[in-house]
């Protein structure tokens, strides 16, 4: 399940952030801004994908979608949740395609905005430039 958000990652990377990125396994206690989205599959098995941006990366989305060069902390919160959605429902279609991992998924929700210390199973790190975004997962 990871390898396919991190797939719809890398695609978000490569369409709408147009940036080149690298794939590491090095989750950092950087300050970032995490939402999460709680899935199930098909199997009834629960999982917690977090998404946990710098606050650069998270600035550099905004910049994208709204065209800021300095966003509050607020928008910085609303750019993750969307961008948590993005990736999470992305890797729905791609999961749908493949027939590996069929699931429903929840709303984005806010976690906090801090380093990135939570429980998780498993985890990935996109870095583009100096941002990096981690993406994890927690079976429930």
């Amino acid at each position: 399940m990871l390898n396919t958000i991190v797939e719809a990652s890398q695609n978000f990377c490569i369409h709408q952030i147009r940036a080149p990125h690298k794939v590491h396994d090095d989750v950092t206690q950087m300050r970032t801004v995490i939402a999460y989205i709680d899935i199930e599959t098909i199997s009834f098995k629960k999982y917690r994908v977090y998404i946990g941006a710098s606050l650069g990366f998270a600035q550099r989305i905004s910049t994208l979608l709204l065209e800021e060069e300095q966003s509050d902390e607020e928008t910085l919160i609303d750019m993750i949740l969307e961008t948590a959605n993005l990736i999470v429902g992305s890797a729905k279609v791609l999961s749908l395609e493949t027939g590996e991992h069929s699931y429903t998924m929840s709303t984005p929700h806010f976690e906090k905005i801090d380093s990135f210390d939570l429980d998780y199973d498993t985890a990935k790190v996109l870095k583009v430039e100096d941002d990096e975004m981690i993406i994890a997962i927690k079976e429930l």
